[in-house]
């Protein structure tokens, strides 16, 4: 039976909204949020906004930039946007050694994000409603735990 390690919202190491501050040349992210935000402007040649995600510290706020992004093509986003935060994952839990820890600590299961209010990158589904505990029952598609789970599944192999 398929095993679960569910999270949801910026106090979970897992979230993007966490802070862990991490390096990607040589430019420093205080989140995964910050780093995916300023990698979507940069996709769309946005470098005003790209800037001002850098120069904000609250995850909300790059967030809330991320959408102002000019010429977005939500086409070329999704072509885009698995590898961005996975890149910017690796980055947050290979750099900081306490984050990995938590990461590695769930191997065994499927990483996923309990959101009930995000069903492209969550599952559509609190942590306590029954129908999470069956992949089948899903709402939404889990992306960032698929990639949690990737990132995690690479950091193991490099561990070996």
């Amino acid at each position: 039976m398929e095993k679960f390690t569910f999270f949801w919202r910026s106090k979970s190491p897992f979230s993007q909204w966490y802070p862990g501050t991490f390096c990607v040349n040589n430019i420093v992210f205080n989140c995964a949020e910050q780093y995916m935000m300023y990698q979507k402007a940069k996709l769309f040649n946005d470098e005003t906004i790209a800037q001002k995600i850098l120069q904000t510290k609250s995850p909300n706020e790059q967030k809330k930039l991320g959408r102002k992004v000019k010429n977005f093509d939500q086409k070329k986003w999704e072509q885009a946007c698995k590898q961005i935060v996975y890149d910017g994952s690796y980055a947050k839990f290979s750099q900081n050694v306490e984050l990995k820890k938590k990461l590695l600590a769930t191997a065994g299961t499927t990483i996923v994000e309990a959101s009930p209010v995000d069903r492209i990158w969550g599952v559509g589904l609190s942590e306590d409603d029954p129908r999470i505990l069956d992949r089948t029952k899903w709402l939404g598609t889990n992306w960032l735990g698929e990639i949690l789970t990737k990132v995690r599944e690479d950091l193991m192999e490099e561990k070996e």
